[in-house]
């Protein structure tokens, strides 16, 4: 079975005419269980994270500072949301859906978070709607409590997963790939393990064939165990902080390419829904929908 993480609290109210589509996190369940895709039992709420999970990843001091409400204005600044002690509550519950994630996804061979993706936030600080970077506390923890060794994550997000390259600099156990618009945000990048750039304007056949080419290779150079994907829809054409032209058809294509090869290959395979910001928000509902329905048609 399908089991996505979701809970009420990742809708986290902001102030009207933010340029982050929150609303998004209650749209996305509910036009799968309007069509089918899905139904209440794909859905479950994760439970609570433990400090010392969240430790494995990011520094004391900044996590430290994080929950005590004592960052400073700057840092603030960096993160684009408004800090209360319900968004850290929410960042927290965000983190954990996905490490039940990866754990169902070693059962089931896939499972889905309606959020995360959160891969500008390093182990010391945060920028860009990023405060704890979920994939990569996920993937420390499944490392630490040995159930897998060699680990990849494949961020297919328009913007590349600095946070995440940071994170895993010195780690032989973890492969960091990040396809992304090579004049996008972040304007200074990190070293992944393998970052490529696509320049602006980028349509459908030429991001396809690249990710086809590419993502094999790494795959089998690495070996991993586990693959853990941001599956950001900001790629397509209309999006307002992407500057790419792949349509919603390619996007749906690039999932349907990525699920099927994990599937093929028995990779078990996390799915974080990461970013999405057209100002066409059923463009956004709809591209994020298409990797659930691929996933239960590719699956299950």
């Amino acid at each position: 079975m399908l089991k996505i993480a979701h809970d009420k609290i990742y809708n986290h109210p902001l102030k009207e005419n933010h340029r982050f589509p929150m609303i998004k996190y209650e749209l996305i369940p509910e036009q799968l269980l309007i069509e089918n895709t899905c139904n209440e039992n794909n859905f479950f709420s994760p439970g609570d994270i433990k400090d010392d999970v969240i430790l494995l990843t990011h520094e004391y001091n900044y996590y430290d500072r994080l929950i005590n409400q004592k960052l400073e204005k700057k840092e603030i600044r960096a993160i684009g949301f408004p800090m209360s002690h319900q968004l850290i509550i929410r960042e927290k519950k965000i983190v954990q859906g996905t490490i039940e994630s990866s754990l169902n996804s070693i059962k089931y061979g896939i499972s889905m978070n309606i959020a995360g993706g959160t891969h500008h936030a390093f182990t010391n600080r945060a920028e860009a709607f990023c405060i704890l970077n979920d994939q990569a506390i996920a993937a420390n923890f499944l490392i630490k409590n040995n159930y897998v060794e060699k680990v990849m994550i494949l961020d297919l997000d328009v913007h590349q997963g600095n946070g995440t390259a940071e994170i895993f600099r010195e780690n032989k156990n973890v492969f960091t790939a990040s396809f992304h618009g090579e004049k996008n945000y972040p304007f200074r990048k990190e070293k992944s393990d393998y970052d490529y750039g696509f320049s602006d304007g980028t349509s459908d056949k030429e991001y396809l064939d690249k990710i086809s080419y590419q993502i094999p290779k790494l795959v089998e150079n690495f070996e991993p165990d586990f693959i853990f994907y941001l599956s950001g829809v900001d790629i397509i054409e209309n999006d307002k902080l992407g500057r790419l032209s792949v349509s919603i058809k390619g996007c749906k294509e690039r999932d349907k390419y990525v699920l099927n090869y994990c599937k093929s290959n028995n990779i078990p395979l996390q799915v974080s829904m990461g970013g999405g910001y057209s100002p066409v928000l059923k463009d956004i509902i709809e591209a994020h929908a298409n990797t659930f329905r691929l996933a239960q048609e590719i699956y299950f």
